[in-house]
């Protein structure tokens, strides 16, 4: 990726620890009231606002495990890296607003390298209004890793947890799922048929809403004040990294109830079908295990239905039983269950 310019790269020891540090977060601006102090001390100082509670998550990224830099751009990763994090903040209800950035890098990284990264956060900060507000920079002797702490507030009163879905309620998704593992498959395809034949132009033409999906998510921070406006206020909520049944089950565990999905109202775009169906894959499959697509899934009550039944955001996909029941998808066109099981991405 640099090595065709590499006598025009800097190699990060010329700079240093603290003056990488320096040099690569001295153009993020201030945002947040409640960040009073930021990079360039010992420790972020922020100033709690309005009784609110703090929510904190972080999320790490490694290099060959959950990225491939053979078609990964590195401003893309940076943007995505907080989008994660984010997305996180997002389930709890809470609004984002800071962030903070810790790199393990190896030295086949130059200096402009790290620039591109943080080039990529620097625009996920402005787009989301977060503040970067410290981090931590070390050596590494296996590639990359990208570690990042997000920091919300909320409401005592507005925070939403995993539990407290019941028996009845709705469940629910945002957006549409299964786009971003069908993006990676393509991304992995035409990866492939680089590194058999370098001189075979890659076919990404007409793949532009499952790539961006994949390479560039974006997180649903906008939900709580959609939702807020509709006077909803979920019973239960996650967001969907691991793929949707994943989710379903950490639901299912945390609120202590079972759950009926239905397949033919799993919300799907119409290329994450078609790709599938080039692929020879099952899209329902993708939605239910791909993961990455970071939207939101949560339970309202039955009440709600009407408030949220033509909203453009949002499509009810099942509902909750009493625990015994387990946890089942309705097939299409018929009563037939299948038992959701998590196929999806697993740490570890």
């Amino acid at each position: 990726m640099f090595e065709n310019k590499a006598q025009n790269l800097t190699p990060i020891a010329q700079l240093g620890e603290f003056g990488l540090i320096h040099h690569l977060t001295q153009n993020f601006p201030i945002r947040q009231a409640s960040t009073e102090l930021a990079v360039g001390d010992d420790a972020a100082v922020i100033v709690p606002q309005d009784q609110q509670k703090i929510v904190v998550s972080t999320d790490v990224l490694v290099e060959g495990v959950h990225f491939n830099l053979g078609y990964v751009p590195l401003k893309h990763l940076g943007y995505k890296s907080v989008v994660v994090n984010l997305s996180d903040i997002a389930a709890m209800n809470a609004t984002p607003t800071q962030i903070l950035v810790s790199l393990a890098v190896s030295n086949r990284f130059p200096v402009e390298a790290l620039e591109e990264i943080y080039q990529g956060i620097s625009l996920a900060c402005k787009h989301y209004e977060v503040d970067l507000v410290g981090g931590d920079t070390t050596s590494s002797t296996s590639g990359l890793m990208i570690s990042i702490t997000a920091i919300g507030w909320a409401s005592p009163e507005n925070i939403i947890q995993r539990k407290g879905a019941k028996p009845n309620d709705l469940l629910v998704v945002t957006g549409d799922l299964g786009a971003a593992y069908m993006g990676l498959q393509i991304l992995e395809r035409e990866h492939s048929v680089f590194l058999a034949n370098p001189n075979m132009q890659p076919e990404m033409e007409g793949y532009d809403y499952i790539l961006e999906r994949q390479l560039k998510p974006e997180a649903r921070t906008d939900v709580a004040s959609i939702l807020k406006e509709l006077h909803i206020t979920p019973t239960a909520m996650m967001d969907i990294s691991d793929g949707l049944a994943s989710e379903i089950l950490h639901l299912s565990k945390n609120s202590e109830v079972g759950f009926r999905l239905y397949e033919e109202k799993i919300p799907m775009d119409s290329l994450t079908i078609t790709t599938a169906e080039e692929l020879n894959m099952n899209p329902v499959m993708a939605a239910l295990s791909g993961g990455e697509d970071y939207e939101l899934l949560f339970t309202i009550s039955p009440s709600d239905f009407e408030k949220i039944k033509n909203h453009p955001d949002f499509t009810v996909i099942g509902h909750a039983v009493d625990k015994e029941q387990g946890n089942y998808m309705v097939l299409r066109g018929s009563n037939e269950l299948s038992e959701i099981t998590a196929q999806g991405w697993k740490h570890f």
